[in-house]
């Protein structure tokens, strides 16, 4: 993997679009909070000049740095040219790629990053035709070439996998099983989200079939369950702790947390731990309402003319909550928190037998002022010197994820933390294709 010869230590592909502007944002913003020494060459890439300088532009505004543009490259590719990617490809040790919906648009990025040597991210919560499929075909050569290929390193699925780490960390004994519930809170402004996700979970439910296919012939051995094994919930439940009903995440959380037990289980010997992803939806007015939506998503998402319907109208059938647009700033506005505020600290307790704790997402911890998330861990385990064999789960923990609004604050700030991590310490990462 070449870095010296090559002009840029990353590159923002996609860089105009509507999630791109805001991880070039957060790019600007932490290579301006770095050590003029410690700066790192970097590019944004696009279809369009005008529009790539326009976000620099903005950036430059928002931030407070007007030499911002002459400090950042611009590469002119598109996604439909091989050889414009192979160029882009070329000139960077990592590409940070925001151009979705992946399962249509992702695969030609990963190929040319492979065959040129260069490591990727990206923001994918698409496991059918996008994360499975992709470390299926390219993870040996991948690791052969000594690249790395890293998905959902956004909101999907960062606050997650490393929840349950957390979770296993600060258990006193063995963490077997975690459920996790995340709630959103949309402030007064109320939610809306880019269409570009509505895409994505429209595509995802209409080819739900494949991702079955794929793991069927994937030939893996089942990860071992310890001790009981975790329930299932309905497809509606109540959870007292949060004093909320619940319905089944159907992101990536689940493919992403399970594949990393089955790594952890299986490279260093670590004990897997059950997952179960849930979202609250609040009370029984909102299950109902929703139950209506839902059967209506997944009425329309069979038929190819139901699929288009919904791809056209995003803000009718989503019943508001996602339109072409996507929020506005006051929808994903946020704030830092009083200087000094340590990065993990001790919330109130649970229940006797529960101790919650926080783990903020970001470089420092971030308050919020509207849109928020809060994902709520529920593990349970055995103390050290019980029969995991013979005995029944006897400790509970709980554990918090907390961040700004989920797409388009905490998905940047998780995805820019995880490049700085990957060109920090790339030579302590397995290299091939990873979620």
């Amino acid at each position: 993997m070449a870095t010296e010869q090559r002009p840029f230590h990353l590159v923002v592909f996609g860089a105009s679009g509507f999630t791109g502007q805001f991880v070039t944002e957060e790019v600007a913003r932490e290579q301006m909070a770095s050590e003029q020494s410690s700066r790192l060459p970097w590019a944004v890439a696009g279809r369009s000049k005008e529009k790539l300088q326009q976000v620099l532009e903005k950036a430059a505004t928002k931030l407070g740095r007007a030499t911002l543009s002459s400090e950042v490259g611009v590469i002119i590719c598109d996604i439909s040219n091989p050889a414009s990617l192979d160029e882009m490809a070329k000139q960077t040790t990592l590409v940070l790629n925001c151009v979705g919906p992946y399962r249509f648009y992702g695969e030609p990025v990963v190929k040319a990053c492979i065959e040129n040597g260069t490591s990727c991210i990206d923001i994918c919560g698409e496991p059918q035709r996008f994360l499975e499929l992709m470390h299926a075909k390219y993870h040996e050569k991948a690791a052969e070439k000594g690249v790395y290929i890293i998905g959902s390193s956004g909101f999907d699925s960062i606050p997650a996998d490393l929840g349950v780490l957390y979770t296993r960390k600060q258990m006193n004994g063995t963490l077997t099983a975690v459920e996790s519930f995340l709630t959103i809170n949309s402030g007064p402004e109320g939610l809306c989200i880019h269409d570009g996700t509505w895409k994505s979970a429209i595509y995802g439910f209409g080819d739900k079939g494949s991702l079955r296919k794929l793991r069927s012939v994937s030939c893996l051995k089942p990860v071992p369950i310890v001790g009981s094994k975790l329930k299932k919930r309905w497809p509606v439940s109540y959870c007292r702790e949060l004093n909320s009903y619940s319905i089944p995440f159907l992101g990536s959380d689940m493919s992403v947390v399970k594949r990393t037990q089955r790594y952890l289980h299986e490279n260093l010997e670590d004990s897997p731990v059950q997952y179960a992803a849930y979202i609250t939806v609040g009370g029984i007015t909102s299950v109902i309402k929703l139950m209506f939506a839902g059967l209506f998503f997944l009425f329309f998402v069979k038929f190819s003319i139901g699929r288009q319907l919904l791809v056209k109208f995003p803000w009718l059938f989503s019943f508001g909550y996602f339109s072409k647009q996507g929020p506005t700033q006051k929808q994903s506005r946020f704030s830092l928190c009083a200087p000094g505020c340590p990065k993990t600290h001790s919330v109130d307790r649970l229940a006797s037998d529960s101790e919650i704790r926080c783990l903020c997402l970001s470089a420092g911890i971030k308050a919020m002022e509207e849109s928020s998330f809060t994902m709520t861990f529920f593990g349970q385990g055995y103390s050290h010197g019980v029969s995991i064999e013979k005995n029944k789960p006897n400790i509970r923990i709980c554990t918090q994820v907390k961040g700004p609004e989920a797409g388009y604050v905490a998905t940047p700030i998780a995805m820019v933390q995880a490049a700085m991590t990957f060109l920090n310490d790339a030579s302590d990462l397995p290299k091939g294709v990873y979620e």
